[in-house]
């Protein structure tokens, strides 16, 4: 593997399988607690966790899984990290000394890719930047194959705006052969350069763009949508909630999909905009697991950066 993971195109699809399969021995044997062989695999290492932006299942996962692992998390402020007081290279030079990784939450990628140049030991993951979020693209690809066994062929279509989750979910997707169809708004699609280099990691991958989200959604195995305001959007919101309204996953949004098509969300939800309670409370919505499958790739990640 890469030293950092900034982006799902850092793993190969070997590494992403991979990393799956790890995260799954992980939920079978978290019963075990302090008992199993899993609990000393980080014992000395410690992990800095530099969180621009706020969090709950993020910062929750990550804290619950470096202590699983047997490491310890330290919490810089915001004020004394993330180029606040010094550049980024600089925060990063200072940490490489102290810790083994430091899990950012931000807003520009670049921040992120800065750490990383600036570095040769420390480890730097992407907890969340405006351009992407991969380590939520893991847990969406842990939990559909929790549901469906296999993942390749199956159609799944992200409804929506074309934004971070969008990205790594499309590029997820296209690594493991999911049928991916992202719905937005005209102006609010993905970029040709995303599109383009998920493709590129698989030459079979199907990744189509649509303005109907009906058209879309026809068929699918699954439908995903997210927030329609991200950080840093707020002065967007109304604007947004008019734009994207007839992209509401909604019961009949969900009837245009196969009988039984699963449900996800990142969260955090904002019931009665982007969904309705009758959708993510629906058996087939399957965003709380999502949400605990966070903890299991998280320490699969983690596993495979810092042990192997």
């Amino acid at each position: 593997m890469k030293k950092d993971f900034l982006s799902i195109l850092d793993l190969t699809t070997a590494d992403l399988k991979r990393c799956l399969d790890v995260a799954a021995e992980f939920k079978r044997g978290r019963a075990e607690r302090q008992g199993a062989p899993t609990a000393s695999l980080l014992a000395g290492q410690h992990v800095a966790l530099l969180f621009d932006k706020p969090s709950l299942r993020t910062r929750a996962t990550f804290e619950i899984a470096v202590r699983e692992l047997g490491g310890e998390i330290i919490n810089p402020t915001v004020d004394e990290t993330l180029a606040k007081r010094e550049t980024m290279a600089d925060v990063a030079r200072n940490l490489e000394r102290w810790v083994a990784a430091a899990i950012i939450r931000t807003f520009k990628q670049e921040r992120l890719v800065e750490a990383a140049c600036a570095t040769t030991r420390l480890r730097i993951i992407n907890a969340l930047s405006d351009t992407e979020h991969p380590c939520q693209a893991l847990a969406d690809m842990m939990t559909l194959r929790e549901h469906w066994g296999t993942l390749a062929g199956r159609v799944l279509t992200f409804v929506g705006d074309g934004n971070n989750v969008a990205t790594s979910l499309v590029q997820a997707s296209a690594m493991l052969g999911v049928r991916i169809r992202v719905a937005s708004p005209d102006g609010y699609g993905l970029s040709d350069r995303v599109v383009d280099e998920a493709i590129g990691r698989n030459a079979s991958a199907s990744v189509e763009q649509f303005i109907d989200p009906h058209k879309a959604v026809s068929g699918a195995d699954a439908v995903y949508t997210d927030a329609w305001t991200s950080m840093g959007q707020e002065n967007e919101s109304r604007l947004r909630q008019n734009t994207f309204f007839p992209y509401q996953a909604n019961a009949e949004l969900m009837a245009k999909a196969k009988p039984g098509a699963l449900f996800l969300h990142c969260l955090p939800a904002h019931r009665g905009e982007e969904v309705t309670d009758e959708v993510i409370e629906a058996p087939t919505s399957v965003v709380f697991d999502q949400a605990e499958n966070r903890l299991h790739t998280e320490k699969a990640l983690l596993t495979m950066l810092l042990t192997e």
